[in-house]
């Protein structure tokens, strides 16, 4: 089977709709979603929808519960927390109930989705080194875990230095993020794993991140969220 991995869109439009006519060419047989479908960027309402109808699977990221409860929003920066609200008050009463309904985890037959981590998926905390990648392996039983949150692509073993998929190992990979990219890439990220022939593919491309950004500034969330999008940080 091959699967289509999105994650960390933040209401990002024209990401998500580039990324799906790139999935749509892939030919894959599944999309699934890693969370945090909204915050940040200036479409949240258009970005759940499209999930709700492209994903097979989602489960829920920190930022779209800090738009169903703006009080997680404590500790996000000034920026985040603007988002947070504002998205709050503009989310459609079917949109709000799906994020509310969305887990924090999903196990199939070869691939545990998460967020952030096996280990503690509701904490939200960060894999950014092969340090924190490690005691993962513990807390998932597939053949892939697969997560988002820190925006920052990556691949890794249970031996701790194969950075490729191939059989015989399980992997913890992070498929990079959509709609806000942060390893200085500014196209977005996602991945396609393919389960029978045991591997998997980054893809990145362009998008427009122009008509993104303008969506962000059209309504009066901070510049600096726009801005970013240029740069990929």
């Amino acid at each position: 089977m091959r699967i289509a991995v999105i994650s960390d869109i933040h209401s990002n439009l024209q990401a998500l709709t580039k990324a799906l006519s790139l999935i749509d060419e892939c030919g894959v047989d599944r999309v699934v979603c890693l969370g945090d479908v909204v915050g940040y960027g200036g479409n949240p309402n258009e970005c759940v929808e499209l999930v709700r109808e492209r994903a097979a699977e989602c489960v829920l990221g920190n930022h779209d519960l800090a738009a169903l409860d703006t009080s997680h929003a404590r500790f996000f920066t000034r920026y985040g927390r603007a988002a947070a609200q504002w998205t709050h008050d503009v989310l459609t009463e079917d949109n709000r109930n799906y994020l509310g309904n969305l887990p924090y985890r999903i196990d199939m037959d070869l691939l545990t989705l998460v967020h952030a981590n096996p280990e503690s998926p509701e904490n939200w905390e960060y894999v950014f080194s092969l340090e924190d990648a490690r005691p993962q392996f513990h807390h998932f039983e597939t053949s892939f875990c697969c997560i988002g949150h820190s925006h920052v692509p990556f691949i890794c073993g249970e031996d701790m230095k194969t950075f490729y998929v191939k059989s015989g190992l399980r992997f913890l990979i992070n498929v990079g993020s959509i709609g806000q990219p942060r390893d200085r890439n500014p196209q977005l990220s996602f991945g396609v794993l393919d389960t029978e022939q045991f591997s998997y593919e980054n893809i990145r491309t362009d998008y427009d991140v122009k008509g993104a950004a303008q969506a962000i500034l059209d309504n009066d969330l901070p510049r600096f969220l726009a801005d970013r999008l240029f740069n990929g940080v």
